[in-house]
């Protein structure tokens, strides 16, 4: 079967399940997406790799990173290979030089490696076909759709309203103890707002 490759189209809190998040993966030559349902934990292990973030101390993908880095193992790809009963199935293709071997991952965990190893991501066209959505339109207003619950994006923009009010300084402080603290959904608002200053 011919692999499609896809690539991190947006993250979002989930309209329909409360506490998740929607990973949105996009074909790199199409116009398919494939919103996938995924806990916050693997959310937050992806979103600060994405952002570039440095967490105070290692997160569980970033320990398993680096233990297979001391074993001079590394990840080729990551291949979302099934899909039964609306539960995405993954596997690893990793490689010590030698060998390579195929390891089974919830497909969330397996995404959250592809960010780190920087490997591509695959799919197969049944997926797709089955589970995929097309966009007509443009990607940021399909992403918003998609988004949180209302409540839940009140409390979003009121906590990006609350950083307009301090200065670049005062932001980069906070975002460096959101850091230290682990408070990495605090941590993504203040990057957020200080990206927004640089863009404007």
């Amino acid at each position: 079967m011919q692999k499609i490759k896809l690539d991190i189209v947006g993250l979002s809190y989930s309209q329909t399940q409360s506490g998740a998040y929607a990973l949105v993966l996009g074909e790199i030559s199409g116009r398919r997406r494939l919103p996938i349902v995924i806990g916050s934990f693997e959310a937050q292990a992806i979103a600060i790799e994405i952002e570039k973030m440095t967490p105070s101390r290692p997160l569980t993908h970033d320990l398993f990173k680096t233990f297979a880095q001391a074993y001079h193992i590394t990840i080729q790809e990551v291949i979302i290979y099934n899909l039964i009963d609306g539960i995405f199935y993954s596997k690893l293709i990793c490689s010590d030089g030698k060998k390579t071997m195929e390891i089974d991952a919830r497909t969330s965990d397996g995404i959250a490696m592809a960010v780190r190893f920087n490997c591509p991501i695959y799919t197969y066209e049944f997926i797709l076909s089955s589970a995929g959505i097309v966009i007509e339109g443009n990607d940021f207003v399909y992403l918003e759709n998609i988004n949180a619950d209302p409540q839940e994006e009140k409390n979003i923009a009121a906590v990006a309203k609350g950083y307009t009010s301090f200065s670049t300084e005062e932001l980069e402080v906070k975002l460096k103890d959101a850091l230290s603290e682990e408070a990495y959904e605090k941590a993504a608002k203040i990057r957020d707002e200080l990206t927004r200053r640089k863009a404007s």
